[in-house]
């Protein structure tokens, strides 16, 4: 069973730092792209930062320069270091992940992780 397992969320001042991590776990043929998106209350659910398999990646403008995602393909783990966070950075972060269970397959599946809560007070 394929399985997003979420941690480091919490509670920060704002100008504060927290790491998130999202490992991964279950037997795939291949993880494609893994990242973050983030909801706020009262939001939809908005993409914060991606990575793909060759370690590329993207950002929002609203993190871009704040945020940085990695990754561990070894550990089929993804990273992501949030430094000078705002009030506005409080939402549920939820890892995702977008793989093939079989190389036949001709569309990734995604699976998304229970949310971790980020809280930055000012």
């Amino acid at each position: 069973q394929v399985q997003l397992v979420e941690s480091g969320g919490g509670s920060v001042r704002a100008g504060g730092s927290l790491t998130l991590s999202c490992a991964a776990s279950g037997r795939v043929f291949a993880i494609n792209s893994m990242g973050w998106y983030r909801q706020a209350p009262g939001n939809e659910r908005e993409l914060v930062a991606y990575i793909d398999a060759g370690g590329v990646s993207n950002y929002a403008d609203s993190v871009s320069g704040r945020f940085t995602i990695s990754r561990d393909n070894a550990e089929n783990t993804i990273y992501l270091q949030m430094n000078s966070l705002k009030p506005e950075d409080t939402a549920v972060y939820y890892c995702y992940e977008d793989f093939l269970i079989d190389p036949r397959e001709m569309r990734d599946r995604r699976l998304w992780g229970k949310g971790t809560q980020v809280t930055v007070s000012s």
